[in-house]
């Protein structure tokens, strides 16, 4: 084998225990006991205190390149998915001028992203109105599903469906079994809320009440059920919806949930005023609902946790005048993901290989991407080194990023990533080697 790597602790599907793991041609060839007798070119032993867990997949990025490249681009965002233990990204098709709605716009991504790119990237497709002959063409040009919005997307080029046009494109998507992803948030309820002005986020949290994510829930679960098609909830953060979602998937609807880190680490009483870094939509609620996100993903009713890294430039967060109505909404958060979940997972008693399920395994299982997501014989070599008992305070400065903007800044956090592994390779940041991905590749 050209490597081999032995670690006391490895996380993989039968749990966590001491092995070495085989590599060649980029993949893992070999899963065998610490001491087995393997030979190889070179050989990597790994200390006590880290554990060797598979490369995350994030499947919910911002990368806004090309058209914002200010916020963010693809070189900087995938430098800190790999700082942060990820291996690959699934970006998302709006903030990117074009946005990517048809065959011509996925072409320019991929231009724009090649050769640019620390770990390996995918994309979606949007579905907005007008673009439903695009839709198979983007499919079999091997974007990994399609976005939606219920209401406005924040960007006038990439409008929102409405009811009619959501299950058109359900039905179209049925066709040839494509997976939309909804951004479920009601346009009416959130027009007739108290809309969002100064500094007080318990304002802003007004304006984007439960009942929004509620009623648009509701209406993808009814949609789902009555076309057969896949759906997925985006960024679940009203607690309320989990009963309804429950019972839809006890029912045999296909349905699949994510939520987020922040909506699992920060609580709306902890946020002070002007602290627009904090924005994000749907919005951080309280501490209660919070709890019971938690308790919706023990339970499995949340299905995997993903980061919706969204980012902008300093300016577009309004920190001059900290109005949460006139910020950009969202969270940078791709390199901190694995730690702000495992600081708040092992206080609940969580353990490393629930992470890895909500992190790696069920994200990779619901693009498809069928060699990502496992330490097995037949996946591809990435991994994530991770020091669980290590902490440190987040510094923006330091992040890799584009912008010095998160809401973690100044946090402890437990678990520093050592080191991220691509196809049996270490990732330096000096040159980047991921590689762009497609739905046809697995």
């Amino acid at each position: 084998m050209e490597l081999v790597i032995r670690a006391r602790r490895v996380v993989t599907a039968e749990g966590e225990a001491a092995r070495s793991v085989g590599v060649e041609g980029g993949r893992i060839v070999a899963v065998e006991a610490f001491d087995a007798d393997l030979v190889a070119d070179k050989f990597v032993e790994l200390g006590d205190d880290v554990v060797l867990m598979p490369g995350l997949v994030d499947t919910h990025v911002h990368i806004n390149d090309p058209g914002r490249a200010e916020w963010e681009g693809f070189e900087t965002a995938t430098r800190a998915a790999a700082a942060g233990g990820v291996t690959t990204v699934v970006d998302m098709p709006l903030n990117s001028l074009p946005p990517t709605v048809d065959v011509a716009a996925l072409d320019v991504k991929r231009k724009t992203a090649q050769g640019k790119v620390h770990v390996d990237v995918g994309f979606w497709g949007g579905a907005i109105p007008g673009n439903l002959g695009d839709l198979r063409p983007l499919h079999e040009a091997g974007v990994f599903g399609f976005k939606s919005f219920l209401l406005h997307s924040g960007v006038d080029e990439f409008p929102p469906l409405n009811p009619q046009e959501l299950e058109d494109a359900l039905r179209e998507l049925k066709s040839f079994d494509a997976l939309m992803i909804v951004h479920a948030e009601d346009s009416d309820t959130i027009e007739q809320a108290p809309q969002p002005h100064g500094d007080h986020y318990t304002d802003f949290l007004g304006s984007r009440p439960r009942v929004a994510e509620n009623l648009a829930i509701a209406r993808v679960i009814a949609l789902a059920r009555r076309t057969g098609a896949r759906a997925h909830v985006l960024h679940l953060s009203s607690s309320d919806a989990l009963r309804m979602i429950a019972d839809a998937k006890r029912d045999g609807v296909r349905l699949s949930v994510e939520t987020c880190p922040h909506y699992l680490t920060f609580t709306a009483e902890e946020i002070a005023d002007g602290a627009t870094q904090f924005k994000c939509c749907p919005p951080i609620r309280e501490s209660e609902n919070r709890d019971r996100l938690w308790q919706g993903l023990a339970e499995g009713v949340i299905d995997f946790v993903v980061s919706d890294h969204s980012p902008c430039t300093p300016e577009l967060k309004r920190f001059d005048i900290g109005d949460f109505g006139e910020a950009w909404g969202g969270i940078a958060s791709l390199q901190l993901g694995l730690p702000a979940i495992w600081t708040q997972a092992r206080q609940r008693g969580f353990a490393l290989t629930d992470v890895v399920r909500w992190m790696a395994e069920r994200p990779a299982a619901q693009v498809g991407l069928s060699r990502k997501g496992h330490i097995a014989p037949g996946f591809d070599a990435d991994f994530c080194v991770f020091a669980p008992d290590e902490s440190f305070v987040v510094d923006v400065e330091k992040l890799y990023h584009r912008n010095p903007v998160s809401a973690y800044n100044g946090r402890r956090l437990d678990g520093v990533v050592r080191g991220t592994w691509l196809r049996g390779k270490e990732i330096t940041g000096e040159q980047p080697f991921g590689e762009l991905l497609s739905r046809q590749d697995d």
